[in-house]
């Protein structure tokens, strides 16, 4: 099997509801700003958590959070930015950046 940047696109069928992956990652030097929101980011979480597949902190080789990961079922991406945009975090300003990327679950 092939894998890496140049591998063929396999096709995806059978998916009931799509999965989306929220990847962020925190601007320099926002470990406050990440503690003080943190609360409000996780009743955020928690106000979906029928959606959630996985959702966690990013780390450094130090276990200091760097950023968040989330993967989730959403209708479509639209809607997945409109929950990413509610995200406290967001709405703090922590991000350096964001990306909404819809994901396929294969395993397991």
């Amino acid at each position: 099997m092939v894998w890496g940047l140049d591998a063929p696109a396999l096709p995806v069928q059978n998916i009931a509801m799509p999965w989306f992956a929220i990847h962020c990652i925190d601007k320099p030097d926002s470990a406050d700003l990440r503690a003080e929101t943190r609360a409000d980011h996780l009743a955020h979480i928690n106000a979906h958590k029928d959606k959630v597949l996985v959702a966690g902190p990013l780390l450094r080789p130090d276990g200091r959070a760097m950023g968040s990961l989330l993967i989730m079922e959403f209708d479509d991406r639209d809607a997945a930015i409109a929950f990413a945009n509610a995200d406290p975090y967001h709405l703090a300003g922590l991000f350096e950046s964001r990306s909404v990327t819809n994901w396929h679950k294969v395993l397991p």
